[in-house]
């Protein structure tokens, strides 16, 4: 197995951050990406992955400072956590599960959002559930709160009411919510999107969360990317932003 490393102040700018290493087109979004998480160490957020050219990495943080909708004091709150390619099923996952759990200690648990269902760009309930996760919260829009209870007195993490309801005080058009947590989100949302919404006659409003308080009050849980028309709930696939992928979302959206 390879060393896991975890990155900070020191090694940030030398050191890659795992999604989009070689996509040239999002270089921008990919030092958003890093600003992003220099301002976050500071908060207590940690950033492991192997020693290698890879996409096999974990993001985590206290929950009170997390840019999610999740009310959960005192917990750790887990973000991106990606295992891909050939270093599925080494051991991988549940060695950078045990260092999260490890940095957990003194808190009440671990929690985190995926959907009830597989969703992109979210973890895979089903494999946390094998490690001792339950679902203690769930929106309308098929997200879940997952959580590993490390005191079992302690509360259950759950979404915030406009999480949970998952829908946009917008009623008209395409919004998108998205912030700096993903290398892809700015480049697809700004450029792709907004390509792809130019050849129709659907109006975007674009809505970048740019802080804590922003993200902890967003109407969707995920806020990577998330996509609404006429106030629903769409998807939080990025892909949706690539012309043949939208029509495919909307023509689901317009069968309902």
């Amino acid at each position: 197995m390879l060393n896991i490393i975890k990155l900070d102040e020191t090694n940030i700018d030398s050191e890659h951050i795992c999604c989009a290493i070689s996509d040239k087109k999002c270089a921008e979004s990919y030092e958003a990406k890093k600003q992003w998480l220099r301002e976050r160490f500071a908060e207590g957020y940690v950033f492991r992955r192997i020693d290698a050219r890879a996409k096999v990495f974990l993001e985590y943080c206290p929950a009170e400072v997390g840019w999610v909708p999740v009310i959960a004091p005192n917990y750790l709150l887990l973000n991106c956590f990606w295992v891909s390619g050939q270093y599925k099923g080494q051991g991988y996952a549940k060695e950078l599960l045990r260092l999260a759990i490890e940095d957990a200690q003194g808190k009440d648990g671990l929690t985190t959002v995926a959907g009830k269902k597989k969703l992109s760009f979210m973890s895979d309930a089903k494999w946390l559930i094998k490690q001792g996760f339950e679902v203690c919260d769930e929106s309308h829009a098929g997200f879940v709160v997952l959580t590993k209870k490390l005191n079992s007195a302690a509360p259950d993490p759950k979404f915030t009411d406009a999480a949970r309801a998952c829908e946009c005080p917008n009623k008209n058009g395409i919004v998108v919510y998205y912030s700096n947590r993903c290398p892809f989100s700015e480049f697809h949302v700004k450029n792709t999107l907004s390509e792809t919404l130019s050849k129709r006659d659907i109006s975007l409003e674009i809505i970048k969360l740019t802080s804590r308080e922003m993200a902890q009050n967003a109407p969707t849980p995920a806020t990577i990317f998330s996509m609404f028309y006429n106030g629903k709930y769409v998807t939080n696939d990025i892909s949706v932003c690539m012309d043949l992928r939208f029509d495919k979302a909307m023509a689901k959206v317009l069968e309902k």
